[in-house]
C-alpha cells in the first residue's frame, strides 16, 4: 500500500490520526542526536507518545551504516518489539532511509511512520518507499522497497534548518521541477530559498511531492519511468561517494545539484536540451551551491563509482536525461569522453 501523505497544518492532530489508524502494541521513536535535541521537543508531549520508547542514533550520513542498523534492531528487540509494533522515524533523509530499512526488515517488517524534519526528506527520502543504508563505500547499496504507513509533512521543522540544509532539499525540488513542467521549474528558480516564505514553501513542497508520487505510483519498482527521479543522481551519487572517501562528506542535495549541472550538459549535447534553460538552471545552482573541488585526476575514480549505479545494465552507465523541461529520456548512455566533458563543464562553467 502506498503511504498516506499528509501536508500537515496541525502536526499533533495529524499524528493522532496516524497513530489511531496504525494499530500497534508498542511504539518506538527513532531520532538522531540532532533531531532528538531540536525536533523531539515539538512532539514529546503528545499524549499518544507518552509510552513510546526512544532510540537515538548518530547524526549525518556517516552513521547510515550496517552497524547503526544493527543498533536499531537491537534496541527494538531489547524493547520488546513484535511484528505488531510501530516505529516513528523523526528526522532527515538518513533517519527515514535507515529507519524505514530497519522497520521493514525487523521480524520481516513492522509498520513505520515518517515525520521528515528536513526539506530533503520531505520532498525525497520520506516519500516513495525506498529505504536503505550505505555499504562498502557506496551510497544506498543495501535496502528494500517498503512504504511507510503515513508520512506527515510540516514545514514548521524547517525553522530548525540552516541555509545549507535548506539548499540541499531544494536541489531535489529543482529536479522535480525539471521533470515536471515549465511553470513549476520557473517558480522554483524565482523562489528565495535563503529567506523562505514558509506557507508558500509548504505549497511548493506539496507540488514537489505530488510529482514524485505520480511517478512512483506508475512505476513503484523502478522498471521504467521512475528512473526519471534519478535525474542528476548517476553523477551526483558518484560525487557523494567520492566525498565520503575523502572524509569530507557533502550534503546529498549538493551532490545532486552538481550532478544536475553535469547531466543537463549531457542533455544539451545528446538530447537537445535548450541551452537557455541549461544556463538559467546552472546559474541558479552556481549562485546557491558553489562548486565541487574535483580535478581531472579524480575522473577515473568518479567513473568507477558511476559503474556501481543500480540503474546500470551490463556495466553500461545509465542516465536519465531531458530533451526539454518535462521531456524525460530514460535509459540514455554517454561515452567516457562525454562524461568527462560534463565534469569539465561543472568545474569551468
Amino acid at each position: 500500500m502506498p503511504a498516506r501523505v499528509i501536508l500537515s497544518s496541525s502536526l499533533h492532530e495529524d499524528l493522532a490520526i496516524a497513530l489511531s489508524e496504525c494499530s500497534h502494541d508498542k511504539l518506538f521513536v527513532l531520532t538522531d542526536t540532532t533531531t532528538h535535541q531540536l525536533c523531539w521537543p515539538l512532539l514529546s508531549r503528545h499524549v499518544g507518545l507518552r509510552h513510546a520508547l526512544p532510540i537515538t542514533i548518530g547524526a549525518t550520513d556517516t552513521h547510515k551504516t550496517l552497524d547503526t542498523a544493527s543498533q536499531v534492531w537491537r534496541a527494538l528487540g531489547d524493547g520488546g518489539a513484535s511484528r505488531h509494533s510501530c516505529l516513528i522515524c523523526l528526522g532527515g533523509g538518513m533517519v527515514t532511509d535507515l529507519g524505514g530499512f530497519t522497520a521493514s526488515t525487523f521480524k520481516r517488517g513492522i509498520n513505520y511512520v515518517n515525520i521528515p524534519t528536513t526539506l530533503l526528506s520531505m520532498v525525497d527520502a520520506s516519500v516513495g518507499g525506498k529505504t536503505g543504508i550505505n555499504f562498502n563505500g557506496l551510497k544506498n547499496e543495501v535496502g528494500v522497497f517498503s512504504d511507510p504507513t503515513f508520512v506527515l509533512i510540516s514545514t514548521q521543522f524547517l525553522r530548525t534548518l540552516d541555509n545549507a540544509n535548506l539548499c540541499s532539499g531544494y536541489a531535489e525540488m529543482l529536479k522535480h521541477g525539471l521533470i515536471a513542467d515549465d511553470a513549476t521549474w520557473g517558480e522554483l528558480l524565482a523562489f528565495d530559498i535563503l529567506s523562505p516564505d514558509l506557507p508558500l514553501l509548504q505549497r511548493m513542497v506539496g507540488q514537489s511531492v505530488s510529482v514524485k508520487e505520480r511517478i512512483v505510483e506508475e512505476d513503484p519498482y523502478e522498471h521504467g519511468i521512475r528512473k526519471a527521479l534519478n535525474l542528476g543522481h548517476t553523477i551526483g551519487h558518484a560525487f557523494e561517494s567520492w566525498a565520503l572517501r575523502q572524509n569530507q562528506p557533502i550534503l546529498h542535495g549538493y551532490a545532486v545539484a552538481f550532478g544536475l549541472v553535469c547531466e543537463l550538459y549531457l542533455s544539451a549535447v545528446k538530447c537537445g536540451f535548450p541551452t537557455t534553460k541549461l544556463r538559467a538552471t546552472v546559474d541558479y545552482i552556481r549562485s546557491h551551491y558553489g562548486t565541487l573541488p574535483i580535478t581531472c585526476d579524480d575522473y577515473p575514480t568518479l567513473l568507477e563509482l558511476m559503474t556501481h549505479d543500480k540503474k546500470n545494465m551490463g556495466g553500461v552507465i545509465n542516465f536519465t536525461l531531458l530533451g526539454d523541461v518535462g521531456d524525460i529520456r530514460i535509459n540514455q548512455t554517454a561515452t567516457q569522453s562525454d562524461i568527462e566533458e560534463s565534469m569539465d563543464f561543472l568545474r569551468e562553467g
